[in-house]
């Protein structure tokens, strides 16, 4: 009876470990995504592949592991680690970091829901999950740079890279799912 209870025990701490470890590089990966940055001269939010990488996470890894990601590399950079590209949870792309949770937690869903099962619908779930991220990061950024430039510096300049990243992903997700 000892020996059933050991292995039980040790097959739920190897998926323990193998969750915990998904959740550090999926963390890690994100961490590096804001260090491919570009500055756009005129606005205070760098263009940078984190919203490819959030995209991905929510629509691979699930609701759980993706959203255990997202907060831990937020709490990492809460925490003083150089791992966002904008400085700090307090500066002008703090709302776009919020809406990585809201944007993985809107893709999983989607994707668990079966909206993976066709290119069409995983593009979809990851255009709404793009929309998300600009829901929550243009309030914010307006509080910085007034409602009246908010479009013009933090959603024109990021439109057609933002489409780009979410188009990789959904063939990326699509060929996943498909397979």
């Amino acid at each position: 009876m000892l020996y059933r209870h050991t292995l039980y025990f040790r097959r739920e701490w190897s998926g323990w470990v193998r969750d915990v470890t998904l959740v550090l590089i999926a963390g890690y990966v994100l961490a590096l995504s804001a260090r491919f940055r570009v500055s756009v001269p005129f606005s205070p939010v760098p263009v940078t592949g984190q919203t490819f990488v959030v995209l991905l996470i929510g629509a691979l890894l699930g609701r759980r592991i993706g959203l255990l990601s997202v907060g831990t590399y937020l709490v990492a950079g809460g925490l003083g680690l150089p791992f966002f590209a904008g400085g700090t949870l307090a500066g002008p792309t703090g709302g776009y970091l919020l809406g990585f949770v809201a944007s993985v937690a809107l893709v999983s869903t989607l994707i668990e829901k079966g909206w993976g099962r066709r290119p069409a619908t995983v593009a979809f779930a990851l255009l709404l999950g793009t929309m998300v991220i600009y829901l929550f990061g243009l309030p914010w950024l307006a509080l910085f740079v007034g409602p009246q430039r908010v479009l013009v510096l933090g959603l024109h300049p990021f439109v057609i890279g933002d489409l780009l990243k979410m188009l990789c992903a959904t063939g990326i997700v699509a060929a996943r799912y498909q397979s």
